[in-house]
């Protein structure tokens, strides 16, 4: 059994370092939906195509009354080139510290490469719903798909 919070828990209320050098927290988005995306780098192969994913979808999820967050460990700077370059309109915060949001969920996780352990973000999306709390939960999750799969369950909260 996981320690860690579950669908119907609420979703920690941890800030998040935003690129423009402010914070953002998920009692921010309260009264609205809200998925909160992690993803492992900065222009990366995979992770720039969730990201361009997620931007291309942003009005839809808008229209289905959701907020958009993609959250990494990369420091607000290269958040701030990453979204420029490829023209990302998903915000983008950082979760730099440890027992950050990404600890909480437990998606900041011992990872292997090439028989190397090594600690990684587990790329997860979290949809919480209006009041908070937790509705679905994806876990290393396959990109291609991915931010489709998620409006849909956006749309049917």
């Amino acid at each position: 059994m996981s320690t860690f919070p579950d669908v119907g828990d609420s979703i920690p209320d941890i800030a998040l370092e935003t690129p423009d050098g402010g914070t953002v927290k998920p009692s921010d988005f309260a009264g609205q939906k809200l998925v909160i995306y992690f993803y492992p780098k900065d222009d990366t192969p995979g992770c720039t195509t969730e990201n361009i994913d997620f931007s291309a979808l942003k009005a839809d999820f808008e229209a289905a009354g959701t907020a958009l967050l993609g959250v990494s460990k990369d420091p607000p700077a290269k958040h701030a080139k990453f979204a420029a370059k490829h023209a990302l309109t998903a915000p983008l915060a950082s979760d730099p510290l440890e027992g950050g949001l990404s600890d909480a969920l437990g998606v900041w996780t011992e990872k292997s490469m090439y028989g190397k352990t090594y600690m990684g973000m587990e790329r997860s999306t979290f949809l919480v719903d209006a009041s908070g709390r937790i509705a679905r939960i994806w876990r290393k999750v396959k990109v291609k798909g991915h931010a489709a799969e998620v409006l849909e369950a956006a749309r049917a909260l």
